[in-house]
């Protein structure tokens, strides 16, 4: 005898408590791991700890997994005249006192850093990561 499965029984797991359960799996008690949806959004604070920004979104590298970069996003007010400005990942440094990443530079290098002008991204390239990584003294 053959039973047939119809949709009616197949059951569709929902898609938040997916999540919820991918993000409580990779809760990590060391903190080396963090789902990427609870990274967009984090706050970025001076050594200080003074509030700079957030992390608008980050750039993973397509062969190595690895995040390479962070888009922060300083000033504006609800999304509105937001500067974006790319730093190298390894310039940044969690601070789990603070529930956010540290950037250890001062107003200068903030002020003239790369950014990126009129929602244009740059050809994220090579010759582009050497140029963000040498401007931010991190090693490429």
């Amino acid at each position: 005898m053959s039973t047939k499965t119809t949709k009616a029984d197949v059951v569709s797991p929902n898609v938040e408590e997916l999540r919820r359960q991918e993000r409580a799996a990779f809760d990590d008690p060391s903190g080396n791991f963090i789902a990427s949806d609870r990274v967009e959004g984090t706050r970025v604070y001076r050594p200080d700890g003074e509030r700079i920004g957030r992390i608008n979104h980050f750039m993973v590298n397509k062969r190595s997994g690895k995040a390479e970069f962070a888009v922060m996003s300083f000033g504006g007010f609800l999304g509105l005249g937001d500067e974006l400005r790319p730093v190298p990942w390894d310039a940044l440094e969690y601070s789990n006192d603070l529930g956010g990443y540290v950037v250890s530079a001062d107003d200068d290098t903030f002020r003239n850093s790369p950014f990126i002008e009129g929602g244009t991204a740059p050809d994220w390239d090579s010759s582009y990561a050497q140029a963000l990584y040498g401007y931010w003294r991190v090693p490429f």
